[in-house]
């Protein structure tokens, strides 16, 4: 049967409020190549946010290919666990189980998960609960499960009752994060998300530059500096106040990027944050921080720098296409207690995935 164009949903509440009612206007766009369900809400937008947050989180299940693909070198890196486990017996219990921690180690699963799964799995194999090789491998893989989804499980973005809902991407240079901020543009504006990028990166001079071309390559507004050196704080002000004038269902705000060890940068951001609550209290909804993927488990002190300072609601770690040291997902995770809400893994615009724990482990241990 044909798909109708335009696609009407009222959703009444029991209480005859009126405010209570929420349409939203649901539009299938079909084409050679993709098909997408698209929302677009016309009243109070609490049913639109959480919607869209189960919708992309749907998606992280099925681009699961991706992410199966993204992370090829850290499962190489793990696949000698199945060699390790092909003979195992009772009696080399112990030499297994310290291969099986080196392993883990090199992975950047971190010193403190790693023994706390290893000698989890030996008190199970002890006491028999455990009797073959591939009844330890499910064990690590339901352990290193329960870590992620025991620890962070917001993975969803939360978007919070009023329009526009505001995310701030913060990190440090080098980090990718201007590039993800594009990129999750481009994710929901597929969704059919009207999105505002405020440009307030106002140290990098080319920073302005770099997201207009993305601003460009995504049909999205952006609002960038009148003046040289303006403060971030009254660029990402005025984004806020113009998404709200405009009707804008989400502004991306970009800030600079910053050492975790510069003080006076890092006092920006508590103005940035501060400017954004003004105008839309509540704001920013997300304050995601983009972390670097090669640098393993040297991106824990400035986890805790940038969280400790305004508050980190969620991770975005990228270029985790290009190492082995996927396991440092679960150690920022387990040391934070700070969900990852998208990992990078490729190049590609639509390489910027949402995170999903039951999918990151099965593409590590295949």
């Amino acid at each position: 049967m044909a798909t109708p164009a335009h696609t009407s949903l009222l959703l009444s509440n029991p209480s005859p409020q009126p405010q209570s009612q929420l349409l939203f206007t649901v539009r299938r766009s079909v084409s050679a190549h993709t098909r997408a369900t698209r929302f677009k809400c016309s009243a109070s937008q609490t049913g639109f946010f959480s919607r869209l947050g189960r919708l992309i989180k749907e998606k992280a299940k099925s681009d699961v290919e991706k992410v199966f693909s993204g992370f090829s070198k850290t499962r190489d890196n793990l696949a000698v666990i199945d060699e390790l486990l092909l003979y195992w017996n009772l009696a080399e219990t112990d030499r297994v189980l310290d291969e099986l921690e080196e392993i883990l180690l090199v992975a950047d699963f971190g010193p403190k998960i790693t023994i706390k799964i290893v000698e989890s799995l030996r008190e199970d194999i002890l006491a028999r609960k455990l009797k073959s090789g591939s009844e330890i491998k499910d064990a690590l893989k339901s352990r290193v499960l329960d870590l992620l989804v025991t620890k962070g499980n917001k993975t969803e973005l939360q978007l919070g009752f009023r329009k526009p809902a505001v995310i701030m991407i913060i990190g440090v240079n080098g980090g990718g994060k201007t590039t993800s901020l594009g990129k999750l543009a481009y994710r929901l504006k597929n969704e059919g998300v009207k999105i505002l990028m405020a440009a307030g990166d106002t140290f990098r001079a080319a920073a302005s530059d770099q997201l207009e071309i993305w601003a460009e390559r995504t049909g999205c507004e952006i609002v960038v500096a009148e003046e040289e050196k303006a403060k971030a704080s009254s660029v990402l002000s005025r984004a806020v106040k113009r998404g709200k004038e405009e009707g804008f269902d989400i502004v991306l705000c970009d800030t600079s990027g910053r050492l975790h060890t510069n003080y006076s940068l890092m006092e920006e951001l508590i103005a940035c944050k501060k400017a954004v609550g003004k105008v839309v209290p509540g704001a920013p909804n997300e304050i995601l921080l983009v972390l670097d993927g090669t640098t393993g488990l040297n991106m824990l002190p400035q986890a805790r720098e940038f969280n400790e300072v305004v508050g980190v609601t969620g991770f975005i770690l990228t270029k985790l296409d290009g190492t082995a040291r996927g396991g440092c997902v679960v150690s920022v995770v387990d040391e934070l207690g700070i969900p990852v809400k998208f990992v990078g893994v490729g190049e590609g615009v639509e390489d910027l995935q949402p995170f999903d724990a039951e999918a990151f482990v099965n593409a590590i241990f295949t």
